[in-house]
């Protein structure tokens, strides 16, 4: 398994894409979760609509699978538009962005996932597009080279990333709203699960989906992937109903406890624990610990961990705090409970 991967996630690209896709919401109204986000987004795009004009540019960041891409696909059918979908470490020539721009038609939606790898010469070229709708080309070489400026019809341009301290100060500012995503409440997991499940044609019991709510790290992508799973448990070991019992085994099959640590996660936080006493212990000696990438570490174990309260980071390393201590069963002082 690649280290860059969870063993829950390991199976994302493997996903059957068109279920995948009929579990999205369409609309709007259909999304559930981020009130805040979606009330602004909403007078937002009833504003624009009203006056015919295309809609601001828009950056989404949040961890992954929180909702990104289906927000920009719902905005461009809120607004009756089509979408580009891109990302930015895909764009690796002024060429590749100058093609895709001139493509749009006006109105239509700019989607770029992964928008902080963009490259830094690509984002010069990408500013006069933002503010002015123009392309500034540079033709030829040496003392023959001339600028040309090429019109490109007025467009939304909707980023998304999950490391927004990476993106430069003008690229940021060149957005009308930056919108966080926060993580899911058990309610509205709940609700969200209960949804899928009745687009995917299974009969989830409350009970049901609360466990595997509470499983699935408070994030929509994990939560449905853990009910795909369920599914198949339930088809393979019952007669297909999910219930409480076949929901706790195959939760149990996936490694994933009831805080939705998977595998990964209790490596981390054992180390902590055990390795280190607690901490403080430095990133990149903990990754060396758990033989992950600090950059796994650091961007997919720990912001997870950090929500429900298990982990803390200080200016002297990452401390395991007392919920953690409790959940594995462990007293500050190293012994068991």
């Amino acid at each position: 398994m690649s280290t860059a991967e969870r063993p829950v996630e390991a199976t994302e690209q493997h996903e059957d894409v068109a279920t995948d896709l009929t579990l999205r919401p369409a609309l709007l109204s259909e999304f559930i979760g981020q009130s805040a986000l979606r009330a602004q987004l909403t007078t937002m795009l009833t504003a624009a609509t009203q006056r015919r004009e295309s809609l601001e540019h828009l950056l989404f960041y949040g961890s992954p699978g929180l909702g990104k891409t289906t927000l920009a696909h719902i905005v461009s059918r809120e607004l009756g538009k089509q979408i580009r979908v891109t990302s930015g470490p895909a764009i690796e020539r002024v060429g590749d962005l100058a093609a895709i721009l001139s493509n749009l038609e006006a109105g239509d939606v700019l989607f770029m996932d992964e928008i902080h790898r963009l490259n830094r010469s690509i984002e010069e070229v990408l500013y006069p597009a933002m503010e002015d709708f123009a392309l500034d080309m540079v033709i030829g070489k040496g003392p023959a080279a001339r600028t040309l400026r090429l019109d490109i019809p007025r467009f939304t341009l909707i980023g998304a990333t999950t490391r927004l301290s990476l993106l430069s100060a003008p690229l940021r500012d060149r957005f009308g709203a930056t919108y966080h995503l926060e993580f899911y409440t058990p309610d509205e997991m709940v609700r969200i699960l209960t949804r899928s499940a009745k687009l995917l044609g299974v009969l989830l019991p409350e009970d049901a989906a609360t466990l595997i709510a509470a499983r699935a790290r408070s994030t929509p992508r994990i939560g449905n992937r853990l009910l795909r799973r369920v599914r198949d448990y339930a088809q393979v070991h019952g007669d297909g109903k999910i219930t409480t019992t076949i929901a706790k085994a195959a939760l149990t099959e996936l490694a994933v406890d009831e805080a939705g640590l998977d595998a990964v996660d209790r490596a981390v936080m054992e180390a902590v624990l055990k390795k280190f006493g607690g901490g403080p212990v430095g990133l990149g000696t903990l990754a060396a610990a758990t033989h992950e990438e600090v950059a796994t570490v650091e961007e997919v174990v720990e912001p997870y961990l950090m929500h429900i309260g298990f982990l803390q980071r200080t200016p002297r390393g990452r401390v395991a705090t007392l919920a953690a201590y409790t959940h594995f069963e462990i007293s500050p002082s190293g012994g068991l409970l």
